[in-house]
């Protein structure tokens, strides 16, 4: 397994992680034993970086990655933004939770927030270091309208708390866990950022961060990690785009790239598994699998070999940007 650092921060990360979203009960009925069965088979396998959050399960992913990893050499990423109030919600399923722990997540992206966030996560964990903090779930894709709020918060506090962790050695890389390019563009306004983690926005299906984003993080050193490399699960044949029902136009592009996958005996999912690691912003890519089988298939579609052809013919066609790089 590749190991790439995280900008200029020492901290280093296998190519293929882990998203941990599944673990807390992410959109999937998981119990904790098949969860640790997915982390088990992660370690077999050879990843190394995993990442997690509050959000997922209210604090069972946070949970199970401890209790797993523990004691073991590897990066851990989890994210601030959120407190777990005391008190279970009443209706986990419209935050698309299944058996989540009994708390409420408060956004809260101030510096007392930021620093209540990561001591809990740490006492979660059971571990007293977390090599990246992510500030979760900023812009408007979550917040609409009331985004405003939260990023002057991050603006006026919020960033000094996870610098301030930065430069006294508490945590060694900094960033952002989102799903739009935009918030990333506004926070390099603000700050200096190691990391950015984000979902869906660099796959097969969209390459918008080459406008304007991606030219940036490298003037600046700040790293990628490409989260939701199958957008939430279009691309591995469910019918799951952005959280949501994918719609006809999002289905036609899946429809015409699998035509092409087709042609060259590849894999789809192989294909967009592999294909953000071309760019050398990006240091890991890092899907959510659901069991422990899914672990193992994820490992065979990292190391499927795919022809040169193939990214070729997916440019000619215009399904895929040309100025992204391919695998070779």
């Amino acid at each position: 397994m590749e190991i790439r650092e995280i900008g200029n921060t020492g901290v280093k990360v296998s190519t293929l992680g882990l998203g941990g979203a599944p673990l807390g009960g992410n959109f999937v009925d998981l119990d904790d034993n098949q969860a640790a069965n997915v982390v088990s088979e992660a370690l077999l396998g050879g990843l190394t970086y995993f990442d997690t959050a509050p959000w997922y399960g209210f604090g069972r992913s946070e949970r199970t990655v401890g209790n797993m990893l523990r004691g073991k050499k590897v990066t851990i990423s989890t994210k601030a933004g959120r407190i777990l109030k005391p008190g279970a919600v009443p209706d986990p399923e419209n935050y698309g939770m299944i058996n989540p722990l009994p708390f409420n997540p408060i956004y809260d992206y101030s510096y007392d927030g930021i620093m209540r966030a990561y001591e809990d996560s740490l006492q979660r964990l059971g571990i007293d270091r977390i090599d990246i903090l992510l500030v979760h779930d900023i812009g408007t894709f979550q917040h609409g309208e009331e985004n405003e709020k939260y990023f002057n918060e991050l603006k006026r506090s919020g960033y000094q708390a996870v610098n301030e962790l930065r430069v006294n050695g508490d945590i060694k890389a900094i960033g952002l866990g989102v799903n739009e390019n935009k918030i990333c563009l506004d926070a390099l306004e603000i700050g200096d950022w190691d990391v950015f983690l984000l979902a869906g926005r660099y796959t097969l299906l969209e390459q918008t961060s080459l406008d304007e984003l991606f030219p940036k993080c490298k003037l600046r050193n700040t790293s990628i990690i490409c989260a939701g490399p199958f957008n939430s699960g279009v691309l591995v044949g469910r019918e799951m785009w952005n959280y949501a029902n994918a719609p006809q136009s999002v289905l036609e592009k899946v429809s015409a790239l699998k035509v092409i996958a087709d042609n060259h005996g590849v894999s789809l999912p192989a294909a967009a598994l592999q294909f953000p690691l071309a760019n050398p912003l990006v240091r890991s890519v890092i899907p959510g699998p659901r069991s422990g089988d899914e672990v193992v298939e994820i490992l065979k579609w990292f190391s499927a070999r795919i022809p040169d052809k193939f990214w070729k013919d997916l440019k000619s066609k215009g399904l895929l940007d040309e100025r992204a790089p391919v695998p070779n």
